[in-house]
């Protein structure tokens, strides 16, 4: 078996980040959890999440991408606003992928053992994860959790996108920490560039693998069309959560030691497809 947390990895433009691993023995699969914007792996109730599947007889691994704000050493919240700031698709997306090969490496030489590996993304890691599975064939299975279905439509236009430019910042207010969190025009300017690369709609249908898109019909940050789209793309079925929005019932901080019922809902759903 394999049990760590807050172990280090080097992620994009070689700054280091954390990530957790356990896989306990006998383990049919291991899933890595994608965080979302403004997210982290210790975000509101994932360690419990996480715990839910360990018990279910599967490995369990989350990071923290390696320019969401956190450090090593303070990885809760947004310490590196200057990181954050220069964060971007194509630097999640190789982070993932960077993730996706430490954990096939741990499996096939430490454990050596052949299990599959399967994406559970949230939100903008939806995303992410589906352009990583269409680009990596060491993934079996994929959910995309209230996932994004298009990034280019998440920046601004016209006039907006111009004075962003010539300003080379914008900020956006953090409503839990009251933080003015920075965006750089490099993010946009890294979209322009790899806009092929970081086509959802392209990567969705082109997979060849499961995949199941989870969605709460109550989610004003991500809309339930969106997971309509993805699921019309990889002719698959929609599972929507009935009264759920887009964390689950879930919040940071999350001080209970029980799971909320959208959230145990989901993990079912889950549970279910990656068996």
């Amino acid at each position: 078996m394999i049990d760590f947390k807050d172990k280090v990895y080097e992620g994009s433009e070689k700054r280091k980040s954390l990530f957790d691993c356990q896989i306990p023995e006998g383990a049919k699969a291991v899933v890595i959890f994608v965080h979302g914007y403004k997210g982290y792996k210790d975000w509101g109730a994932w360690n419990l999440v996480q715990k839910r599947f360990i018990n279910a007889g599967f490995g369990f691994v989350k990071f923290n991408m390696s320019h969401n704000g956190g450090t090593v050493g303070n990885s809760i919240d947004f310490p590196d606003l200057d990181a954050f700031g220069r964060n971007c698709y194509s630097y999640e997306l190789d982070d993932l992928h960077t993730i996706i090969q430490e954990t096939h490496r741990m499996i096939h030489q430490e454990l050596e053992l052949t299990i599959p590996i399967y994406l559970l993304g949230h939100s903008r890691g939806g995303g992410v994860s589906v352009l990583a599975a269409a680009e990596n064939d060491k993934i079996a299975k994929i959910i995309s959790l209230a996932g994004i279905s298009d990034i280019g439509s998440r920046f601004p236009e016209g006039d907006l996108l111009d004075d962003w430019k010539i300003a080379g910042v914008q900020h956006v207010k953090n409503a839990r920490t009251n933080q003015m969190m920075p965006h750089f025009y490099s993010f946009y300017e890294d979209f322009e560039r790899n806009v092929d690369r970081l086509n959802i709609e392209k990567a969705a249908t082109s997979l060849k693998i499961p995949f199941l898109q989870i969605h709460g019909d109550m989610d004003v940050s991500v809309s339930i069309s969106e997971g309509m789209r993805l699921a019309q793309w990889t002719n698959t079925r929609l599972s929507v959560i009935k009264g759920a929005e887009h964390t689950f019932g879930t919040k940071q901080p999350w001080n209970s030691n029980e799971i909320p019922d959208d959230m145990e809902k989901v993990i079912e759903k889950a549970i279910e497809f990656f068996t």
